[in-house]
């Protein structure tokens, strides 16, 4: 081959020699390429080829190779080129090596599946001729290339909604509710099909199928649930989820159900509202049904709120006073206080005053409290809750007990609770009467045991017995006789929630005892109050009611229990039916109500006409919120600190305690801020509010008033006028009853304190304490401390002047009446000339020492001016005795002509004790100079030196 391949190289040469030295060279080439490139470059006929997309390497099977049959002649038998035939074809050939003929096809830009996923095409291989200047290439036969796009899987599938619905029947099994269908942009089947779909959302009752269609697993209840929003997502065959979910929205339409619709579960009620409908939309849904009529039954459910309902909470006094009662009754369980500590060991809900007796406690009254012999006419109120007795054989379950406190074991009088009986025992003396009477009374009623609050009134008028529970009247279904009890000298023991046991035992102790729960237990001698001061101390303060009565339709009839817990009402037209129960309410006329949950419940019975099945309509079931109310804030104010003469102490008017007190109920409102960006908290703003109060105790502190010497007063006209009471002991003053702050303040300022022998008393504090709701809101404690002023003598040379220092501020107890009573006895000046002194003097510590002799030329001119005006005035004062009140109020309504003198002495006294005090040495040289011929002003001078101060025994 070497041999041959010189051999070709020589002759070439030689004939390139040859060709320079003449003209008929070029001729001569060509004849000579002819000889050697005899050949045309081979190539198969087809090829086959794949390019992955986004690459540019193309595997062609079977590769590219072109032979030329010239070879090994150089260039004649080499592969110079390979040419592609098409317009705009993003591939080009190129050769790798020029003596084998191998090639390579490759991507100029880019390849998208996506826009084209096959290419076809010619090419032709073209050897390179018969040297390097002979461009007479030959090429090779035509071939035709196929090349495929290979796939990459770059785009997620996409759905073809952002978003389905589907509305079913509510009880229905569905093979396919509605499909979903998603999209690939990818060219090849495997990664531009949707393979799989997907519920994403968790514990939804569906599920899907590789076809997107979605089904039901269980059957939908519209009651349940009235709308399904589901998540699905679906996955290519390459296992690539969607870019984005898409929401499936599947409304559950209810099969038509007889019954009431559109109204709220939960209404809220906010104090002070009214009356607030209950279901103002509602309305009877029947399904074409042929109804005939419709009866409605709306209960409110209030049997766990306080006694059975939301009541007043006033103290029971307070109460029968609001409701008009006779006075007299007496509380056997009040608030424990310290006048009424009998209740203090018993379990107690102080919101409500319901004392809870659990079998193991019971209560003694003291002595005194209850009349030892009661009458034939008396009345016993109270509210219980009581329910079965334990045990099969149930014991005696005391609620009030009068028995002998030793001794002795005779039951003078009891009420008590026996196998759900009432039984009220009275026993009389022989003394009363001497022959067999009736003793015990018997009532079977339901209500005793069924553990719901009653309202029970035993009037007894004997020899007949009335009972009154919850305003209706009962008639005792057993009466049984016994003998009258013998006269003895034993004391009586009356109790509460056992009975008292004080003979035939080893030691005196409880039996008997109580379960259940008691309240407001009263006893009143005499006789019983009118129906209606019973439905008053009964009456609920909340209940259903009706808006407009008079637009409730014809045809409708309409019935309320006597609390207004119960409405039933009858119709035959739904229409009217459903617009009167539009119009029921809930009202609580309660400032302050119970907050919590008040149950609803609407029934309801439905005729049909001829129809032996008729529709059935559930029960609505709903509850009142009633929310918590604004808590009131109770402030007292006014003076607490004052001083008054003895003498007014000793007089029959006494010393008013509370001349100035102002009783002011404020409540906390948030402000929101004007500017709704802005994050700063809101700010908080007190409103005044108005209530009542139900009582107002006044407490004497540092000891109980000796009544040998003080007491407490109040006119009884003055609280009779203002419907209020009040009960006086050494230990205060307590005003009860329901009314208004204004009419407490009235009251409070007519209340006064007297003390014979105030030369001892140096000083007396009181307190006050005033509270709405039997305790539930209570005032500041407002302390008070009133002070005895002692008169204090000082002798002089010439005068005896009486003063007594007291703080600034109090009025003047004594006025000059005329100018020639002056001069005979102790004159006390108005409070002017004090309070100049002293003002004068807290002067000296403020001014500057620079005025010193400006207040030295300005003397001059003042006491001149006086004198000229002083020797206009002949009344002498030089015995004049002077009880200053510095708390006195300059401006006194009460003040008459004669204070006229006063008012000028105190001026004269203000320019006399200006320039004494505050130029106490240049004032002393000019009276010396000027002493003789000053007149009134030296003696207004030398009486001014007369004031001297005794603070030895001044209270602070």
């Amino acid at each position: 081959m070497l041999t041959g391949r010189l051999c070709w190289v020589s002759l070439l040469l030689v004939l390139g020699v040859g060709s320079g030295s003449g003209g008929g060279g070029s001729r001569q080439r060509r004849l000579l390429a002819a000889k050697v490139n005899k050949h045309k470059p081979w190539i198969e006929t087809s090829y086959h080829g794949v390019i992955t997309e986004n690459n540019d390497t193309v595997i062609l099977d079977p590769p590219l190779v072109a032979l030329d049959k010239d070879a090994p002649v150089p260039f004649a038998g080499e592969i110079c080129a390979f040419k592609i035939h098409g317009q705009e074809l993003p591939f080009e050939a190129v050769v790798l090596n020029k003596t084998s003929g191998e090639g390579r096809l490759r991507a100029k830009s880019p390849i998208d599946c996506e826009l084209q996923k096959e290419y076809t095409f010619i090419i032709q291989a073209y050897d390179c001729g018969a040297g390097p200047q002979v461009t007479a290439w030959k090429k090779s036969h035509k071939a035709v290339v196929h090349i495929q796009v290979k796939d990459v899987n770059e785009f997620a599938p996409t759905f073809k909604e952002p978003a389905y619905k589907a509305v079913v029947t509510e009880g229905k099994i569905y093979d396919s509710i509605l499909q979903v269908e998603a999209v690939d942009e990818d060219c090849s089947p495997q990664y531009s099909q949707i393979c799989n779909y997907e519920i994403v959302t968790t514990d939804v009752p569906f599920a899907i199928d590789r076809n997107g269609n979605i089904r039901n697993t269980e059957k939908l209840s519209y009651d349940k649930q009235h709308q399904y929003e589901i998540l699905v997502t679906a996955y290519d065959c390459g296992q690539k989820p969607a870019a984005q979910d898409t929401l499936v929205q599947v409304d559950v339409k209810p099969v038509c159900k007889p019954g009431w619709q559109d109204w709220t579960k939960r209404i809220e009620y906010q104090p002070g509202s009214g009356s607030v409908p209950l279901f103002p939309s509602i309305h009877l849904e029947t399904c074409d049904g042929a109804v005939s009529s419709i009866q409605i039954t709306t209960e409110l459910q209030t049997n766990y709120i306080g006694k059975g309902c939301d009541r007043e909470t006033y103290s029971e006094k307070s109460l029968q006073k609001l409701c008009g009662a006779s006075s007299g009754i007496i509380d056997l369980l009040p608030s424990p206080s310290t006048t009424t500590n009998w209740t203090a060991g018993l379990l107690v809900d102080s919101s409500e005053m319901i004392f809870k007796f659990d079998g193991r406690q019971g209560a003694k009254i003291p002595d005194g409290v209850v009349p030892k012999n009661l009458t034939d006419q008396f009345t016993i109120t109270m509210w219980m809750k009581h329910g079965p007795s334990p045990g099969v054989r149930a014991e005696k379950e005391t609620i009030l007990c009068n028995s002998d406190k030793t001794e002795m074991n005779r039951h003078h009088y009891a009420l008590y609770v026996h196998n759900c009986r009432l039984v009220f025992l009275l026993r009389k003396d022989f003394d009363q009467a001497d022959t067999f009477r009736p003793a015990e009374f018997h009532w079977k009623l339901d209500q005793i045991c069924d553990k719901e609050w009653h309202y029970y009134v035993i009037n007894v008028e004997f020899p007949v017995v009335t009972l009154y529970m919850d305003g209706a009247t009962y008639e005792p279904y057993l009466v049984t006789n016994d003998w009258p009890i013998h006269p003895s000298h034993i004391a009586m023991q009356l109790t509460v929630g056992a009975c008292w046991q004080g003979g035939e035992v080893t030691k005196p102790r409880f039996a008997q005892f109580f379960h259940g729960s008691l309240a407001s237990l009263t006893i009143r001698p005499g006789r019983m109050d009118s129906q209606k001061v019973i439905s008053c101390l009964q009456a609920c303060k909340e209940g259903l009611d009706i808006n407009s009565l008079e637009s409730l339709g014809q045809g409708i009839k309409y019935h309320f229990n006597p609390s207004q817990s119960v409405l039933v009402m009858e119709g035959d037209d739904i229409g009217n039916i459903n617009r009167a129960l539009q119009k029921v309410s809930y009202i609580n006329s309660r400032q302050f109500p119970t907050a919590g949950v008040r149950r609803l419940k609407v029934s309801s019975k439905v005729q049909c006409f001829g129809e032996d099945v008729c529709i059935s309509i559930p029960d609505v079931d709903a509850y009142v919120m009633v929310l918590q109310a604004i808590e009131p804030q109770i402030t007292l104010r006014g003076t607490d600190r004052f001083w008054r003469p003895a003498a007014q102490f000793e007089s029959t008017r006494g010393v008013i305690l509370f001349p100035d007190i102002k009783i002011v109920s404020t409540f906390t409102k948030a402000e929101a801020a004007g500017d709704l960006k802005t994050t700063a908290p809101k700010s908080a703003v007190l409103e005044e509010m108005l209530h009542n109060l139900d009582f107002c105790d006044i407490l004497v502190l540092g000891g109980d008033l000796d009544p040998r010497q003080e007491c407490l007063e109040l006119n009884h006209s003055e609280l009779h006028q203002r419907h209020l009471d009040a009960t006086n002991s050494t230990a205060g003053y307590s005003i009860y009853g329901v009314g208004s702050m204004s009419r407490y303040e009235q009251v409070l300022h007519h209340v006064r304190y007297r003390n014979w022998q105030p030369a001892a008393l140096e000083a007396r504090r009181f307190r006050i304490k005033c509270s709405e709701l039997n305790g539930r809101y209570t005032s500041n404690e407002f302390n008070l401390e009133v002070s005895v002023l002692h008169e204090v003598r000082v002798p002089d040379k010439e005068h005896v002047n009486h003063l007594v220092v007291q703080p600034p501020f109090l009025q003047s107890v004594h006025h000059p009446e005329s100018q020639s009573s002056l001069q005979r006895s102790s004159v006390v000046p108005s409070i002017a000339t004090v309070v100049i002194i002293i003002s004068v003097c807290m002067l000296v510590f403020v001014v500057a020492m620079g005025v010193y002799r400006v207040r030295i030329a300005h003397q001059h001119f003042t006491q001149e001016a006086e004198a000229a005006k002083e020797a206009e005035m002949d009344w002498d004062d030089s015995a004049l005795t002077i009880t200053v009140n510095p708390m006195e109020k300059h401006g006194d309504p009460g003040r008459g002509e004669d204070e006229t003198e006063e008012e000028e002495e105190e001026e004269e006294a203000e320019e006399d004790g200006s320039s004494s005090s505050s130029d106490s040495e240049g004032s002393e040289e000019e009276e010396e100079e000027e002493g003789a011929g000053r007149g009134r002003r030296g003696q207004s001078g030398a009486r001014q030196a007369q004031l001297e101060w005794d603070d030895s025994t001044l209270p602070y």
